[in-house]
């Protein structure tokens, strides 16, 4: 075996290295047999590797409304809060008529490699109709024409979508620029992907407190890269009470392996946490959220995320969910036909499924918590 680089970049000898990850935090491996004691400690390998900055701290959120406009349906905002005590940010907020408080969602966006939007890829960018043409024709690659947001909004539910660093507002990075923020955040002591998760802890706190907002009811959605933040999210922060994942889920060795798109290394700085996998696959820091309700889709034909890796994947959460007696809170759906997108009869049934989980007043949600508010 050769001891130089692949042509995929990987080291000669990636399979000696892959096949030494045993993930022995990993629930079916743990010697903690308690299902508590085994989160508790799991929730904590994994809050060391995220390598967050110190926070989220005292800051308030002290948010400024920046502009406003009346849709049929709902009131669209754009609003600033303090995102950390590093930086404020600016988001959507879309609010539904009625009287409130209203079941909420964070609604996280996608990677793409398109940096211009962010939040616009998911909802309509009134505040700036010169994204429009770039954000309609984004949704209408990946999102079946609409805009997730405001589809949510118009079925009755608050929805906050921020940019995420480098994105619409908060750039924009350029591909090969990713490298670059993620070394120098990592000399700053903290990660990129940390970062990331940081951020969109203290976003889906600052949704929980709006006085529009039911805190009991707040979940996370997301496509993509979004989708990994969102099950991150759940399985970091007890405020978030159900999240749906579409297209990103996988079993990290049938994702290392050459050919495959992660190894390209830039868009990976944003779900890249040093050393974690030493102790957890992707799917066992998923199933550090049971037993919330859960829903993962996958495209059947999504080049990304082969099938034997999203079944793979999908067989361990079920494990996990089945074991808390909580498998009607776990959705895993793969769509044969379609590829990498959220297409529209996807989206039907994840907004069926928020319906079952949050939209009901008396949230319909487990009772069994856990110890920690969120991974800090």
């Amino acid at each position: 075996m050769s001891d130089g680089i692949t042509e995929r970049v990987l080291p000669g000898f990636y399979e000696q290295l892959r096949d030494g990850l045993t993930f022995p935090l990993a629930r079916e491996n743990s010697t903690a047999r308690d299902f508590p004691a085994w989160r508790a400690a799991a929730r904590a390998k994994a809050a060391e590797a995220l390598l967050q900055p110190s926070g989220p701290g005292p800051d308030p959120f002290a948010p400024v409304t920046v502009d406003e406009r009346q849709a049929r349906r709902f009131t669209a905002r754009t609003v600033e809060f303090a995102l950390s005590r590093y930086a404020r940010a600016r988001g959507s907020l879309l609010l539904p008529h009625g009287t409130g408080p209203f079941p909420a969602v964070l609604l996280l966006h996608d990677h793409g490699s398109e940096f211009s939007i962010g939040r616009e890829k998911v909802v309509r960018p009134w505040a700036d109709p010169a994204r429009l043409p770039r954000a309609t024709a984004w949704a209408d690659a990946y999102y079946g024409g609409r805009f997730v947001g405001d589809e949510l909004a118009a079925h009755g539910y608050a929805v906050l979508a921020v940019d995420t660093l480098g994105w619409g507002d908060r750039g924009p990075l350029a591909y090969a620029d990713q490298q670059a923020l993620a070394a120098n955040l990592l000399q700053l002591g903290t990660s990129l992907a940390g970062l990331t998760a940081h951020e969109d802890i203290r976003a889906a706190a600052f949704l929980a407190s709006l006085p529009e907002v039911d805190e009991r009811r707040v979940g996370a959605l997301g496509f993509s890269m979004g989708a990994y933040r969102a099950w991150q999210l759940s399985a970091l922060c007890d405020g978030v009470r159900a999240a749906a994942a579409v297209c990103w889920m996988t079993g990290l060795k049938d994702m290392l392996v050459p050919g495959n798109n992660t190894l390209r290394g830039q868009s990976a700085y944003f779900t890249l946490h040093p050393g974690l996998h030493r102790h957890l696959d992707i799917p066992d820091v998923a199933s550090l959220a049971a037993p919330k309700p859960a829903l993962f889709h996958a495209g059947g034909q999504d080049p990304l995320f082969p099938a034997a890796g999203v079944a793979g994947a999908f067989a361990k959460l079920r494990a996990v969910w089945d074991e808390r007696g909580a498998g009607d809170r776990l959705t895993t759906t793969v769509w044969p036909e379609h590829g990498h997108v959220f297409a529209a009869d996807m989206q039907d049934a994840v907004y069926a499924w928020l319906d079952t989980w949050l939209g009901a007043p008396t949230g319909n949600l487990p009772g069994e918590g856990v110890s920690t508010a969120a991974a800090r």
